[in-house]
């Protein structure tokens, strides 16, 4: 394992699954199916090729171990079954917490069709079921529906987008955040800047209706208004409320939100449609800079998510497995 844990920042395995299938690889994948403690939820994953590990298991206590046993994994083919913390036979490794983790490890093929189906589900923006045994597995887009439990039974849901509209230092800050921790980010800037935003996101200058039809927003978009304008605010809440976005928030304050609320009414928009705006956008800590602001508003949408506050039919993002 690497001095510093920079690959444990890496909690979604899909990326790392499909550059190693792309490349003709095997690789073994972990899976968490029992956790009693632990600072990881049963689901969390680590993928293991013959030079390289990528994922977050415990608190750095098993990882070099569990990249151990993948290797054997990855030899053999046989899928391994371990656990660590009480009743563990690795008794020279103890959980800091005193708590239990039990995995399952299988080698996967690079032509293995549940990873192509897997794949293809989220290039499409699709929620995916991954089941597997250890020596079989089957992914398919259907989570909801009843299914046979296996040990492995993860939820893969589309990755989470942020489109921020506007150009100023507050939507450059929200942009460039939602970047950083990975999220699909960009910036919405109607006939703005031509030349490369300085931040972690893409750029779409086109006119808001357009941009927002070509990126057809999900449950999995959120939507961050932030043009200190007050035609164009309308304009794109307008089009953000009536999408499926699952996340919409604007910038401003709450003195002008009646009068905001009153200009949608009169624009046709429903009670149950305004109902989803959330203003002043962000979490109550009193930001005042733009990267203040940039911490609130990623961190309500991580609450909404996580508290299933989106549009009806969102899978929680989050994986169950059943021993």
């Amino acid at each position: 394992m690497a001095e510093w844990p920079t690959t444990g920042l890496e909690d979604d395995m899909r990326p790392r699954m499909f550059a190693a299938a792309e490349a003709g690889q095997a690789f073994a994948l972990a899976t968490i199916v029992e956790a009693d403690g632990g600072p990881r939820p049963v689901g969390s994953q680590m993928v293991i090729t013959r030079d390289q590990e990528w994922g977050f298991l415990s608190g750095g206590c098993i990882e070099a171990d569990v990249a151990l046993h993948g290797r054997e994994v990855l030899a053999d083919g046989i899928p391994q079954r371990l656990v660590y913390g009480r009743g563990s036979p690795f008794i020279d490794m103890r959980l800091p917490c005193g708590g239990r983790l039990e995995l399952l490890i299988e080698r996967i093929a690079p032509d293995d069709p549940a990873i192509r189906r897997l794949r293809a589900l989220t290039e499409t923006r699709t929620s995916a079921r991954w089941q597997s045994d250890g020596t079989t597995r089957r992914c398919d887009g259907e989570p909801g529906a009843a299914f046979v439990t296996l040990p492995v039974t993860r939820i893969y849901v589309p990755y989470q987008r942020l489109a921020v509209i506007g150009s100023d230092p507050f939507a450059l800050a929200i942009a460039d955040l939602g970047g950083q921790i990975r999220w699909e980010s960009l910036l919405l800037t109607p006939f703005g800047p031509a030349a490369v935003p300085p931040v972690a996101a893409r750029c779409d200058r086109r006119p808001l209706a357009e941009a927002l039809g070509a990126l057809e927003p999900d449950p999995w978009t959120a939507i961050a208004v932030a043009t200190h304008d007050l035609e164009l605010d309308e304009e794109a809440l307008i089009l953000a409320l009536r999408s499926a976005a699952g996340y919409v928030g604007v910038l401003g304050s709450r003195r002008r939100l009646p009068e905001r609320c009153a200009r949608l009414r009169d624009a046709g928009l429903t009670e149950a449609e305004i109902a989803r705006l959330r203003a002043p956008i962000g979490l109550p800590i009193r930001a005042r800079s733009p990267r203040e602001v940039a911490l609130s508003v990623t961190a309500e949408i991580v609450a909404s998510a996580n508290a299933g506050q989106t549009s009806a039919g969102k899978i929680p993002d989050r994986a169950a497995a059943h021993a």
